[in-house]
């Protein structure tokens, strides 16, 4: 496990900037105010500080001291090439400050990168460009069809606008229009350009399908502005029934706590596969536990590794040590052959087919 060159089928890029307490401790959980006293506090002093010259264990303030001394491109440098991958799929849509391009963090990781691109975003960047309801819906197939020549999949949010209870149904354009003026309509009052409407989410996604990109759907656990009970990816069922003809792949982000919802998923769709990222270092120690619970019935050609690493460097090489040592632990009860073939299929080669890397 040690020597395999994980494929991060989902994440994103890191801040450029060194980090005071305050905001270190704000990227490190999901929450405004991240703790030291959690799993993930404590899995960041246990496995990061030996790679910063620090014992394991460094009290917190020796942690951020050492950090602030080496500054953040060393930092991440060192932690980045430490986890081992050997390619990257980057999520370039949420960009709440300057982070690393998908080429700078390849760089650092010694890794082949990929973009994916967020649909939401695309279509929020043509709504403030002066379109009209009318070219709405043809501007976005122009623009994903010219951004899905260079990217390997597009990634649905839809889960933190208007939740996954997604009709199945394709809209009409006649529906396209009448939403995105909807919208539009909002933004000439001052309001933000930001997609939370239902049939214009379902647009996208179709939008996406029918180009033959693999779709990404956020699921689980996610930022304080998720509802998390509308995040629970068997609320996607419909949708999933209806792309399944085409053999699109869909990919479900994230899943915690659903992961055993998604597992089923992935065994009863062709199409449908799933991940645990983001989960893997805010459990820690647990993550384990987490990993047989997502492999109780999904098939592990099912199954793909992700950080969704996002602002700190500390997020990749956590995602991937415990990882490894989750899946490590897991393999024990099958042979050698099997145990690497298997490890392979969920590290590297689900990922390289899904996505035709």
């Amino acid at each position: 496990m040690a020597a395999l060159p994980l494929t991060d089928h989902h994440c994103h890029g890191v801040v450029r900037r060194d980090l005071d307490a305050a905001g270190f401790a704000g990227l490190l959980t999901e929450g405004a105010r991240g703790s030291w006293e959690s799993r993930l506090g404590f899995a960041v002093r246990d496995h990061c500080a030996p790679l910063l010259d620090l014992p394991a264990h460094a009290p917190p303030a020796d942690y951020l001291d050492r950090r602030a001394s080496l500054g953040h491109a060393e930092v991440t440098a060192r932690l980045l090439a430490a986890a081992g991958l050997g390619a990257l799929c980057v999520d370039t849509g949420y960009l709440p400050e300057p982070l690393l391009t998908p080429q700078e963090l390849g760089a650092a990781a010694g890794a082949a990168a990929h973009e994916v691109v967020r649909l939401e975003q695309l279509a929020e960047q043509l709504l403030t460009s002066g379109v009209d309801a009318m070219g709405f819906a043809s501007g976005v197939r122009e623009n994903l069809a010219d951004r899905a020549e260079a990217a390997v999949a597009a990634k649905s949010v839809a889960a933190y606008r208007v939740g996954l209870g997604l009709n199945p149904r394709r809209p009409t354009d006649s529906e396209v229009t009448a939403a995105a003026g909807l919208t539009l309509a909002t933004i000439g009052r001052g309001g933000p350009a930001r997609i939370a409407d239902e049939t214009l989410h379902r647009f996208l996604v179709w939008t996406a399908v029918d180009l033959g990109l693999p779709v990404q759907f956020h699921t689980g656990f996610g930022d304080p502005d998720l509802n998390l009970h509308q995040a629970n990816p068997t609320l996607l069922t419909p949708l999933l029934r209806a792309i399944e003809p085409t053999g699109v792949p869909v990919l479900l982000l994230h899943t915690y706590p659903y992961h055993r919802e998604a597992g089923y998923l992935t065994q009863v769709f062709d199409n449908v596969y799933f991940d645990i990222g983001l989960a893997v270092h805010n459990v820690g120690s647990r993550a384990t536990a987490v990993l047989a619970e997502a492999l109780e019935l999904a098939p592990f050609p099912k199954l793909l590794y992700a950080s969704d690493a996002f602002g700190l460097p500390e997020h990749y090489y956590l995602a991937a040590t415990l990882f490894r040592e989750a899946l490590s632990a897991f393999l024990d009860e099958f042979t050698e052959s099997d145990a690497t073939r298997i490890a392979h299929l969920i590290g590297v080669d689900n990922a390289t087919r899904v996505y035709r890397l």
